[in-house]
């Protein structure tokens, strides 16, 4: 579902879209910021029939967008110029298959441009808008990241305090008397790995093995969802643990567990929210 920001620039208000990790922003709310004119479809109009507009908008829809039927944005390209050419965002997407735009109604309506393709329009504004444009935006896109990390980390140390828990239903129930702390270590990674292949379907050793570029553990990599259900199933096996369940039986009750949990906050809308 897509995310609803806004950002001020130059004291105008300008409606940001985050759809599936990409972003796009209003120029229709941009247009408004130009000094002289009143209807900010016509700037627009006016910017996209423009051929240097056109050959970039057509090489950013070939690099992104293996549907861009470019024999149709060859014909826009060759009337370019023309006193009689005329093109609105909304035939462009209709004739080329076009990516780089998003035409809403209603609330927050307005013509929605790729990150990419907006700050390029920021400079039929102004240079001095363009340049606060992009400094707003990628303030926005830090202020999320922070908010992101943070809720990560929340959730990597509520993992953690679980696993206290774990550890010792492991230490007071498994682990025999007198072994070596070499011993203790290879049933605290054994039952570790229950709870590993349970979520992520596959052990700490697999994990690395796949990924040998990247630093620290599968835990680290983990989604905000898959560390809360991470949590719930260190307590869960620990309990499992103290009722004396072979490790077998445990991770088939575990995996259920974990599959049933993701799917539900998958549906959640406060986690939705945590990614805010």
């Amino acid at each position: 579902m897509a995310k609803q920001k806004s950002i001020v620039v130059q004291n105008v208000p300008v409606q940001v879209i985050s759809d599936n990790d990409r972003d796009f922003i209003c120029i229709t709310d941009m247009a408004n910021a130009k000094e002289n004119e009143s209807r900010a479809a016509d700037i627009i109009k006016n910017w996209i029939r423009n051929r240097y507009t056109l050959e970039f908008l057509g090489t950013w829809e070939q690099m992104n967008n293996p549907d861009f039927k470019v024999v149709e944005f060859d014909h826009f390209k060759t009337q370019a110029g023309l006193n009689s050419f005329v093109l609105s965002v909304s035939e462009w997407i209709e004739k080329t298959n076009a990516i780089g735009f998003i035409v809403r109604k209603g609330k927050y309506g307005g013509t929605y441009a790729h990150k990419d393709i907006a700050f390029e329009f920021g400079s039929a504004i102004s240079a001095p808008f363009k340049l606060f444009l992009i400094r707003e935006f990628q303030r926005l896109k830090a202020d999320e990241n922070d908010r992101l990390k943070l809720n990560w980390n929340i959730n990597r140390t509520l993992a953690k305090i679980n696993y206290r828990i774990h550890t010792d239903a492991i230490k007071e129930n498994i682990i025999p008397a007198n072994l070596k702390r070499e011993q203790v270590i290879i049933i605290y990674a054994n039952e570790a790995d229950v709870l590993n292949v349970a979520l992520f379907g596959k052990t700490a050793k697999q994990w690395r093995d796949k990924n040998p570029q990247l630093d620290g553990n599968i835990r680290d990599y983990a989604t905000i969802e898959q560390l809360l259900v991470l949590a719930n199933l260190e307590s869960l096996n620990a309990e499992f643990i103290k009722m004396e369940l072979p490790q077998s039986e445990r991770l088939i009750k575990l995996n259920q567990t974990a599959i049933s949990q993701m799917k539900s906050l998958a549906m959640n809308p406060n986690i939705k929210k945590l990614k805010e």
